[in-house]
C-alpha cells in the first residue's frame, strides 16, 4: 500500500487543527509539561483502586543518559502506563543514587585542579562542595529521563542521601547491629588503591591479561653441611608479595616433599624464617606443587594461614606503596616493587625462569586499577542469616522471575554467600552511625577501641556516659556505608519506612514489579530481597522482570571502554522520544533477550528507529485523514450504531480491533512487550491504514448526497473509523504516549487537562470477534495484492481498468467476496468483476489472461485487447531467460565442493535461498507464457 495522504486522497471537508507534518520535539515537550503541570501521575494513597507500584532503579547522580537507561525506561513506562489504563492506582517512584565513589572522584579531581589539599579542606567543607556540585550538576540525569516522557511521580522523587532515606539507613544499620548481623573485624578485603577504599566482590571485574609466571628458588635454612636439598622451586604472578610470605605449602600426600615438611626456609632479602607446611588446598599437579603463602595479601593464603595459625604480615600501604616491612623496597609503588624484586632475585641467582602466562586479574570497577587483597578493619554484614530467610520465600515462588531461568541465578547468589563488607573509606555518603569511645584508648582509634552505635551523636554520648562515665570522649567512624546498602533499602525506604504507618508504605508496599537488567541481580535484587525480609518480613516486589542488554550494530555490548555507546539524546533529537521508545521495545524478541540496535556512526542514523518514526508519521497522517472525513464528535455516545447497519469491512475491522485488544492485553500483562508492540504495529499499519481506510473511501464521499442509504453508510463508516482509531490510540499509549495523547486530543477535542494517559483501557467486545470472517478477509486482501501484481506485470497504467475474475470452490468465500464486490472493484480498478465456481469458468474468456493463485482462490486478469501481447510475451521470455541463467549459475556454485564445504554456512544458505527464488520466478514466467498462448 502507498503512504496515506490526507489531502491527496480527499478534498478537505472539515477543518483540522492537526498540522500537516508531525513535529516530535514540539509534541513531546508540550505534553511533558502538561502532565507535570497537572500532576497527572501523582496518585493518592487513600484511593480504593487496586494499587500498582514500581520503584525505578535509581541511576547514579553523576550519570548521563545512555542506551541502557533509555531501554529500561521504555520498558518500565510501558508497563506502568498499561497498568494505569487498567484503572489501577499506579505509583511509579523515581530517584537517584548518591554514587559515593563516583562523586568523591569528581570532587577530588576538582580539588587537584585547584591545588587544594583535601585533608586541610576538611570533611565538613568537602561535603559542602559535594552538595553544591549535586545541586548544580546532579540533576542532569533526571532532566534527561524527563525527555523520554517517564510517567513517574516527580513530586515523590527521592535521593539516597535525602533526610528520609538517611534516617532509614541509620535505622537499618542499628537494627542489624542489635541483632548481631553487623560486626567490625580485621579481614582480607579487596582494596582499591586508586579510590583509597575497600570494594565488595561484586565491584570487582575479572580481566584476562597477558602476564608472566616467575619461577624462583626458595632457599632452605642451612642446618648442616650434609643437607642435599638446598631450595624449593616456587612460581608466582606477583613476586613482590614474597616479602609478606609466612610459609611455603605443599600437599601432604606429595611424595616429593613429605620428608621436607617442617623444615625452615628463608625469605629472600629479609632473612625471615618461615616453615614448610602441608595443606590439602595445594594442587600437587599444578606447577612444582609448592605454593608460597602470603596470608595478608591473598584470599586462599588467608584461609591457609587461619588453619595453620600463621602470622599475617602486611607489606603495602593503602596507596599501594610498599611499607616498612619490605626492607630495601620500602616506598616503591607495588608495580615498581615487582620489577625491583625480580631484578634482585636475578642478581642473587635465585631467578630460574620467566614464562608468559595469560591469567585473570581482579580490577576495581570504580578505580579501574588492579585491586589488592589487603588486611583491613572494616564493617561487615553477616549474610547467611539474611539469605536463609530469603531462600525460604523463594521456595514459595517469591519473587516471580520473568523469564523463569533467572530464578536459578538468583538462587545461586543466595547460596554459599560471603559476608558483605559495607564500609568505604570515603567522605561522600552515609557516615557509619558508630562512635568510638577514644577516651578508653588514649585518644586514638585502635582495633580494641569500644564503640557505640546510635541514631545521633547525642544519643551515643548518653549511652557512652552510662557505660564509661561522664568524662567520655567520642569520635564518629569516618567511613561511609557502601552505596548498595542504601540502595538495598530502596523499595521500602522510599515509601516511608521505618514509619510503618506511613500511608504510602501501607498502600504500595510490597511493590508490584521490579524491572532491571540481569547484571545487577545480586548487586541490587538479592540485597533488596534480603534486607526487605529482615526488616518487613516481606519480599519487596511480586514480579522481577529481567531484561537484556542493548547491543551495538556489531552485536557487541556497549561500554565506555569500548567506545561503542550510542547517544539516545541524539536519536531523540533526530527521531523523537516516542520513536526511540517504540523501536527499543519492539526489538525485544522475548523477555530477557538482548536487542541489537543498528546505527550508522558516520551519519548518526538508525534504520530501526527511523522505521518507528515512519510508523508515527503513518499514524499521524491516518488521524489527519480521519479528521478531514469525520462527523462532528461530541463524545462516546456519538459512536453508537446498530450492528445490523455494519457492512462487511466494518464487521471485519471491528473483529480485528477486538482481536488486537485481546492479544495486546495478554501480552502487556505477561511482559511480552515486544510482541505487544509488533501486534499493534501490524494492526495499525496493515489492517487499519492500508485496508480499512482504503475500503471505506467511496462510502466516506458518496456521489449522491441526496441518497439516504449512502449518507447512512457514510455515517456508519465515520463512526467505525473514529471508534477504531480512538481505541487504537489508547492501546498504543503505553508505547508512544506523546503522539497518542496529541492525536486523541485532536479527535476528541478534550480539555487540555483531560488526559488519554488517565483513561480506561477499551472494553473488549467479544461479540465482534469473528475468526471465520477474518480468515476470509485475509483471502480477499491477498487476492487484491495478486491482482495488483498482475497489473504491474502487464504494465497497465494506474488509471486503466481491466476485467478481473476470481475462481474459488469455497462457497462461503465466494459469498463474502460478492458482498465486498464494490470495494474489491475499486481497489483493483476492475472494469468488470466476476466471482465464479471452477465449473462456471469460461475457458475462452480466460485464454489470454495472466493468472495468479492465493490459497483456494485463482485470480485471472484478461489482458487481450488491453496490452500489446507480443511485447508482453517478449518481456516474459526475457524474465524466464534471466531466471534460468541465475539457476544455472547458482546450481553450479552449490555443486562446487570448494564452495559448499568451505564457504560460511550463512553464505551457503543465502545461495540456496536465491536458487529457490530463481526457480520460483522461472516457473511463474513459464506459467504466464502458457496462459498467453
Amino acid at each position: 500500500m502507498t503512504e496515506l495522504n490526507a489531502e491527496a486522497d480527499f478534498p478537505i471537508q472539515k477543518g483540522t487543527s492537526l498540522p500537516k507534518n508531525y513535529d516530535p520535539a514540539g509534541t513531546e515537550n508540550h505534553w511533558q509539561q502538561a502532565w507535570e503541570a497537572n500532576a497527572a501521575f501523582h496518585p493518592q494513597a487513600n484511593q480504593t483502586a487496586e494499587p500498582f507500584c514500581v520503584v525505578i532503579p535509581p541511576p547514579n547522580v553523576t550519570g548521563s543518559l545512555h542506551m541502557g537507561h533509555a531501554f529500561n525506561t521504555a520498558l518500565i513506562d510501558t508497563i506502568i502506563r498499561f497498568q494505569r489504563l487498567q484503572g489501577k492506582n499506579v505509583l511509579c517512584l523515581p530517584g537517584t543514587d548518591h554514587a559515593s565513589i563516583a562523586v568523591q572522584t569528581i570532587l577530588e579531581k576538582q580539588l587537584q585542579k585547584e591545588k587544594i589539599d583535601q585533608i586541610q579542606l576538611g570533611r565538613e567543607n568537602f561535603l559542602k562542595r559535594a552538595w553544591k556540585w549535586k545541586e548544580e550538576s546532579g540533576g542532569n540525569i533526571v532532566r534527561q529521563l524527563r525527555r523520554l516522557g517517564y510517567s513517574v511521580d516527580w513530586e515523590r522523587e527521592r535521593f539516597t542521601l535525602d533526610a528520609g532515606l538517611s534516617k532509614a539507613v541509620r535505622e537499618a544499620f542499628i537494627r542489624l547491629h542489635e541483632q548481631g548481623l553487623i560486626y567490625r573485624g580485621e579481614y582480607l578485603v579487596n582494596w582499591c588503591p586508586a579510590s583509597g577504599s575497600a570494594v565488595s566482590d561484586l565491584e570487582v571485574e575479572m580481566k584476562e591479561v597477558d602476564g608472566f609466571l616467575w619461577h624462583f628458588r626458595y632457599p632452605f635454612k642451612k642446618e648442616s653441611e650434609s643437607e642435599r636439598t638446598t631450595h624449593l622451586e616456587v612460581a608466582t604472578t606477583r613476586p613482590e608479595t614474597l616479602l609478606g610470605d609466612t610459609a611455603v605449602a605443599v600437599n601432604p600426600s606429595d611424595e616429593r616433599y613429605k620428608h621436607l615438611i617442617g623444615k625452615t626456609l628463608i625469605v629472600p632479602f629479609l632473612n625471615r624464617e618461615i616453615p614448610l607446611i602441608a595443606d590439602d588446598h595445594v594442587d600437587k599437579e599444578f606447577g612444582t606443587g609448592c605454593v608460597k603463602v602470603t596470608p595478608a595479601h591473598d584470599a586462599n593464603d588467608f584461609a591457609i594461614g587461619q588453619r595453620h595459625n600463621l602470622p599475617q604480615i602486611t607489606i603495602m600501604k593503602k596507596d599501594g606503596s610498599m611499607n616498612k616491612n619490605t626492607g630495601q623496597f620500602e616506598g616503591l609503588d607495588r608495580f615498581e616493587a615487582r620489577q625491583a624484586v625480580i631484578k634482585a632475585l636475578d642478581d642473587a641467582g635465585l631467578l630460574i625462569d620467566v614464562k608468559p602466562h595469560r591469567h585473570n586479574v581482579p580490577y576495581s570497577d570504580r578505580g579501574k586499577v588492579p585491586v589488592e587483597p589487603l588486611l583491613s578493619t572494616q564493617w561487615f554484614v553477616r549474610m547467611e542469616p539474611l539469605a536463609s530467610k530469603t531462600r525460604d520465600h523463594l521456595k514459595n515462588g517469591e519473587p516471580n522471575f520473568v523469564p523463569k531461568r533467572w530464578e536459578k541465578v538468583y538462587q545461586d547468589w543466595l547460596t554459599d554467600i560471603r559476608d558483605w563488607c559495607i564500609s568505604r573509606q570515603l567522605w561522600w555518603g552515609h557516615q557509619i552511625p558508630a562512635w568510638f569511645v577514644i577516651s578508653e584508648t588514649q585518644g586514638r582509634i585502635t582495633n580494641s577501641t569500644p564503640y557505640i552505635v546510635a541514631h545521633s551523636e547525642n544519643e551515643a554520648l548518653q549511652k557512652a556516659k552510662k557505660q564509661f562515665g561522664q568524662s567520655v570522649e567520642l569520635q564518629q567512624d569516618e567511613d561511609v556505608l557502601d552505596t548498595w546498602f542504601s540502595s538495598g533499602l530502596w523499595p521500602f525506604s522510599t515509601l516511608g519506612w521505618p514509619d510503618e504507618k506511613n500511608k504510602d508504605l501501607c498502600c504500595w508496599f510490597p511493590t508490584s514489579t521490579l524491572i532491571t537488567g540481569f547484571d545487577i541481580i545480586f548487586f541490587w535484587v538479592a540485597r533488596m530481597t534480603m534486607l526487605s525480609v529482615i526488616f518487613t518480613g516481606k519480599i519487596p516486589f511480586k514480579d522481577v522482570y529481567i531484561h537484556g542488554l542493548v547491543r551495538d550494530e556489531q552485536n557487541k555490548k556497549m561500554s565506555k571502554s569500548a567506545g561503542n555507546g550510542i547517544d539516545p539524546l541524539l536519536l531523540i533529537k533526530r527521531y523523537g522520544a516516542d520513536a526511540l521508545r517504540f523501536a527499543l521495545v519492539r526489538e525485544v524478541a522475548g523477555a530477557g533477550q538482548d536487542i541489537r540496535l543498528d546505527y550508522d556512526r558516520k551519519k548518526d542514523t538508525s534504520i530501526t528507529i527511523e522505521a518507528s518514526r515512519n510508523f508515527a508519521n503513518k499514524l499521524w497522517n491516518a488521524t489527519r485523514f480521519v479528521l478531514l472525513n469525520k462527523l462532528e464528535f461530541n463524545g462516546q455516545q456519538d459512536l453508537e450504531f446498530d450492528p445490523e447497519d455494519l457492512q462487511l469491512a466494518d464487521r471485519w475491522i471491528l473483529s480485528r480491533l477486538a482481536r488486537a485488544n485481546q492479544e495486546a492485553t495478554k501480552r502487556y500483562q505477561t511482559y511480552n512487550l515486544g510482541e505487544a508492540a509488533k501486534g499493534l504495529y501490524e494492526f495499525t499499519w496493515n489492517d487499519f491504514c492500508d485496508w480499512y481506510l482504503e475500503l471505506i473511501k467511496k462510502r466516506l464521499n458518496p456521489k449522491e448526497t441526496s441518497n439516504k442509504q449512502a449518507l447512512k453508510d457514510q455515517k456508519i463508516a465515520q463512526k467505525v473509523m473514529i471508534k477504531v482509531l480512538c481505541e487504537l490510540l489508547t492501546m498504543l499509549n503505553p508505547l508512544m504516549p506523546h503522539l497518542t495523547e496529541e492525536l486523541w486530543h485532536s479527535i476528541t477535542k478534550a480539555p487540555e487537562n483531560d488526559f488519554l494517559s488517565l483513561k480506561l483501557w477499551p472494553e473488549l467486545n467479544t461479540n465482534a470477534l469473528n475468526k471465520e470472517l477474518e480468515e476470509s478477509f485475509e483471502n480477499i486482501t491477498e487476492a487484491i495484492r495478486v491482482v495488483r501484481n498482475l497489473r504491474a506485470v502487464a504494465e497497465l497504467k494506474p488509471t486503466q481498468t481491466a476485467p478481473v475474475i476470481f475462481v474459488t470452490p469455497q462457497k462461503h468465500l465466494a459469498t463474502i467476496m460478492k458482498e465486498a464486490e464494490s470495494e474489491i472493484s475499486s481497489l483493483t480498478r476492475a472494469s468488470k468483476l466476476e466471482i465464479l465456481d471452477p465449473k462456471e469458468l469460461n475457458k475462452k474468456q480466460s485464454k489470454k489472461s495472466l493468472a495468479g493463485v492465493s490459497k483456494d482462490l485463482e485470480i485471472l486478469l484478461p489482458v487481450d485487447g488491453l496490452v500489446d501481447l507480443s511485447a508482453l510475451e517478449i518481456r516474459l521470455k526475457r524474465d524466464l531467460s534471466k531466471a534460468e541463467k541465475n539457476i544455472e549459475n547458482l546450481t553450479s556454485r552449490l555443486n562446487n565442493p570448494n564452495f559448499s564445504k568451505k564457504a560460511p554456512a550463512t553464505v551457503v544458505s543465502e545461495c540456496k535461498a536465491k536458487l529457490l527464488d530463481a526457480e520460483t520466478q522461472a516457473e511463474l514466467a513459464k506459467k504466464r507464457l502458457s496462459d498467453l498462448t
